[in-house]
């Protein structure tokens, strides 16, 4: 079983693209290679396969990336299943995941919900998709201070708040007060929470 992102990103029709591609290409280029691992196409979307235990952190990590630009947001369907057909690029392959990840980044624009994970099971569903909504209330409001706490954060999980204060030439208690504002604390609760599910889900 893998998993599958596909996204888009909000706003992006207001900004050059050299705002926030290289910083899309960037991270996806250290999760894999293109085009088998990730694609972006039509402008402004993107599909890219990931380690299931992965997913989550991933499409929290590319919503604060391109939440660290001033207007833009990311829209995102996780498609959780099979890969039955390999494709010479992501887009072309196919399999119960790139489907539940297609077909729920196209019901994000009706729902106006910006992340959702689809796994081909109600109970799961339901499941994931309710603190996560919870999660979004907060996380869609991230300010730009908020996303760059939460991006440094996700890279290096072991890195002291000391040490995030020297990167960022802030005091300590700033950076306790950005992770704060940021409710990194629930974030970090909520990927523990996803792997306990997933873990469930896939003995």
């Amino acid at each position: 079983m893998i998993a599958v992102i596909t996204g888009d990103i909000i706003n992006s029709e207001n900004y050059s693209s050299t705002e926030w591609l290289g910083i899309l290409k960037k991270y996806f280029s250290e999760l894999g290679d293109s085009p088998e691992d990730w694609e972006i196409y039509r402008g402004d979307e993107f599909q890219l396969r990931v380690p299931i235990d992965q997913a989550l952190k991933v499409a929290i990590r590319i919503k604060a990336l391109i939440k660290t630009i001033k207007g833009l947001d990311v829209r995102m369907g996780i498609g959780i299943g099979e890969e039955t057909f390999v494709g010479v690029g992501v887009s072309e392959s196919n399999g119960s995941a790139y489907q539940r990840s297609g077909r729920t980044f196209e019901s994000l624009k009706e729902d106006k919900i910006n992340l959702i994970v689809a796994t081909g099971n109600d109970f799961y569903d339901r499941t994931l998709n309710l603190p996560l909504k919870l999660a979004l209330d907060f996380m869609d409001d991230w300010s730009i201070v908020s996303a760059e706490i939460v991006v440094l954060v996700l890279e290096n999980p072991r890195t002291s708040q000391q040490e995030i204060a020297q990167q960022l030439g802030i005091q300590q208690s700033a950076v306790s007060q950005r992770q704060k504002r940021a409710r990194l604390d629930l974030v970090l609760e909520l990927l523990d929470y996803y792997n306990i599910i997933i873990k469930e889900m896939t003995p």
